[in-house]
């Protein structure tokens, strides 16, 4: 008789925050991954409003299995959340004005297996039908070559992998409709400092919309001073790449959503936790997570009031947003700024050789 496999701790927890929300979430079952005979659902939940004239934000995590902080921040996120709503009526009141989306573990078969990839070996993260313009690493950037190299992007011409179009339905149905949406997907395993990345990640060109995001920059930083732990800035800075699901989301928004879509990529910077603790290298996770248990007491705490902080600049996205007449302004002035960035760190660099 084959031996059952042990219960995926991630997947655990979320179908128990699940069941001790009863009937205070709508859940869904996206669709589920079979791999070497084991069934695991990928899960989507949800609160607040439906209304399209609200804002919705999403919160996606799980995406490279072998990142698993990414998928537990946003569970300890979403237990908060659930606990509030048997108290808090400030809470409960604030969920008429928004739509909140959780899809928290998104490559379950690449967890269980302890690979960036998913069961099929592809790199969701490199699926997209989207190439870089320029200068994509090799390898790193997505290798169509096999699926036995990192950063596979499967075969040209194949439709993207299941889990990758799960995301891409969840986006396009539950957050496009409404006029305004957000997106943050939880990563780790890059730098000794977090990051808050934006499009693109397959151009140095400009988004569209940096003039807002300029303006969210600052909003967070004027509103917590103290909390300044994030390199927000465009993935471009620091590599290009293909087939980026977050590229291919925010074009598809430039035609297809009803209003602004805005979404950012949480890199929590790995390195750090290495520095600290070099022997948690010669462990599987170790690269990519936290092994010490107070450190990764912390980590599940620290990001909940950048998720809060998103969650209520969503709601009031009209109080912050650039008015028309100053948006080119405000667009000069963030490329100037990412642009004198780029110069800082490279002379840094410079001086510590």
């Amino acid at each position: 008789m084959a031996r059952r496999p042990e219960p995926l701790p991630e997947l655990e927890q979320l179908q128990a925050l699940i069941k001790r929300a009863g009937g205070l979430l709508r859940t869904e079952v996206l669709g589920e991954v079979v791999h070497r005979g084991e069934r695991m659902p990928i899960h989507c939940l949800e609160m607040g409003s439906t209304a399209p004239e609200v804002p919705a934000i999403g919160f996606f995590g799980g995406v490279h299995g072998v990142e698993r902080i990414g998928t537990q921040v946003l569970l300890a996120y979403l237990h908060t959340l659930i606990e509030r709503l048997r108290w808090d009526d400030t809470f409960s009141q604030m969920l008429d004005h928004v739509r909140i989306v959780f899809v928290p573990l998104i490559n379950p078969a690449g967890m269980r297996n302890q690979t960036r990839c998913n069961g099929n070996g592809v790199d969701l993260m490199r699926n997209a039908p989207v190439d870089a313009t320029s200068g994509a690493h090799w390898l790193l950037g997505g290798q169509r070559l096999s699926k036995h190299l990192p950063w596979y992007r499967g075969r040209r011409g194949e439709p993207m992998q299941d889990e990758a179009q799960m995301v891409c339905r969840v986006v396009q149905e539950k957050l496009f409709p409404h006029k305004f949406s957000m997106a943050i997907d939880c990563h780790s395993g890059f730098g000794t400092r977090d990051r808050l990345w934006f499009p693109y990640a397959r151009t140095s060109e400009p988004i569209d919309c940096l003039a807002e995001i300029y303006s969210l920059r600052t909003l967070f930083r004027n509103t917590y001073p103290h909390h300044s732990i994030y390199v927000i800035e465009p993935q471009s800075r620091q590599y290009t790449t293909h087939g980026d699901l977050w590229d291919y989301l925010y074009d598809q928004s430039k035609t297809q959503a009803q209003g602004l879509f805005i979404p950012f990529t949480l890199e929590l910077g790995s390195w750090l936790w290495v520095k600290k603790n070099p022997w948690q290298m010669l462990r599987m996770p170790g690269m990519f997570n936290p092994i010490e248990p107070h450190r990764h007491m912390r980590i599940l705490r620290t990001h909940l009031t950048l998720f809060d902080f998103m969650t209520r600049a969503s709601i009031s996205h009209q109080r912050w947003r650039p008015i028309e007449s100053i948006r080119p302004w405000l667009h000069d002035s963030a490329v100037a700024y990412w642009a004198q960035s780029s110069k800082d760190a490279l002379a840094a660099r410079e001086l510590r050789r």
